[in-house]
């Protein structure tokens, strides 16, 4: 593995277990085993190595998103999947990382606004499209309008004002309000699959257990 890689792979480790603020660029070098010099070599400062970090995480969630499209079975099958990928990213996810990243590197924040603006947008649209075509979403939804609320409502659970981590737990913020978006766009051919979905989960962690 390259330096550079090695550098933003263990900033990205750090900054999503302790937050991005708390971590320091002398802790990430001493994690490393390298000099602070070193990283400064290859990142100027903390906020183009955040900035590097947020590119690494846009990257990583545009390959999922495409795995998870080429594998599912309908846009249903797909929402399923795509909240599963997210719930695992929020096991090891500091509930500070969005905060810090709005609050103090702006640049980062930008270029994960324009991934959500635009990549995730578009993922979301087209579900809604093929879904309505498929007749697994009703066919009066406005697709637009429930995109842009879709798109705020996920990314509003990070929203502290809102859901306060000491009260909230992310994962069943993400679940209660995607069960209910489902819900509430699905035909009652979509809602078979959901009831055959939440099936499959239910055994697969009672299978775990």
């Amino acid at each position: 593995m390259e330096i550079a890689e090695r550098i933003v792979t263990k900033a990205h480790e750090l900054f999503m277990r302790y937050g991005i603020r708390s971590v320091s660029m002398d802790e990430i070098a001493n994690h490393l085993g390298m000099s602070k010099k070193t990283i400064y070599q290859f990142y100027a400062d903390k906020d183009a190595l955040v900035e590097s970090v947020i590119g690494m995480e846009i990257a990583d969630n545009e390959v999922q998103c495409a795995q998870h499209r080429s594998r599912s079975e309908n846009p249903v099958h797909e929402i399923f999947l795509s909240v599963d990928m997210v719930q695992e990213l929020l096991k090891n996810m500091n509930p500070s990382v969005m905060y810090d990243l709005e609050k103090y590197h702006s640049a980062a924040f930008r270029k994960l606004n324009e991934h959500k603006n635009r990549f995730i947008y578009d993922t979301i649209k087209s579900n809604l499209d093929q879904g309505v075509e498929m007749g697994l979403y009703r066919s009066d939804i406005n697709t637009e309008i429930l995109t842009a609320y879709r798109l705020g409502t996920v990314f509003l659970m990070f929203n502290p004002g809102v859901f306060p981590s000491d009260k909230y737990n992310l994962h069943q913020i993400l679940e209660e309000m995607s069960d209910n978006f489902l819900c509430g766009i699905v035909t009652p051919k979509g809602l078979k699959l959901i009831q055959k979905y939440k099936q499959q989960r239910l055994k697969t962690k009672t299978t775990i257990v």
